[in-house]
């Protein structure tokens, strides 16, 4: 069985409801690390060899976390600046990552039709998680397609829609786990 680890980030954890039901629900699998960012580095002092010994011991990496402004939260981003440096995960020596998954997972405010070329955002989520699918490749990693959540914000009242997300959240990663 592969192990996962979900690297999660969000500032505001106390306000997201299908957040904490996605984590919830993951949480009941084994084989399976969460890694709460914000929870862990609220000073932003991130341990570098620490961050890096997690990712070595485990085969899948997940981002998780609400897409703001078209990205991922900040420390996510700082996470990244820092914990995938060269010699460790790119360049001449860095293949700690060569041949591990990276998935991302995230949900937006907004509806799929907003995120389309004829909609709001101009741009597909595809094009807008780009970055991170650059990112993969750089380190040797499989960019696996991206799990979406659209329209967060509709969802917040529907308690049966959001457990629909999370129990469709926890069987993809039952099969990232078992293939």
């Amino acid at each position: 069985m592969k192990r996962i680890l979900i690297v999660f980030a969000h500032p505001a954890m106390e306000k997201s409801k299908i957040q904490k039901q996605l984590l919830a629900s993951a949480a009941t699998l084994q084989s399976l690390t969460i890694h709460d960012l914000y929870e862990q580095y609220p000073d932003f002092a991130i341990n570098v060899h620490h961050e890096q010994e997690l990712l070595r011991i485990h085969d899948t990496i997940v981002f998780q976390f609400p897409f703001y402004w078209y990205s991922s939260p900040s420390l996510l981003k700082e996470w990244l600046d820092l914990v995938l440096e060269y010699g460790f995960a790119y360049g001449h020596s860095g293949t700690a990552l060569a041949g591990k998954q990276l998935l991302i997972a995230t949900s937006t405010g907004g509806s799929q039709e907003v995120y389309q070329h004829e909609g709001h955002n101009k741009y597909t989520m595809r094009e807008f998680l780009h970055p991170f699918e650059a990112t993969a490749s750089l380190c040797g990693m499989s960019y696996l397609p991206p799990f979406i959540i659209h329209g967060a914000h509709q969802l917040r009242t529907n308690e049966e829609a959001i457990q629909q997300q999370a129990d469709r959240y926890r069987e993809h990663l039952l099969l990232l786990q078992t293939s």
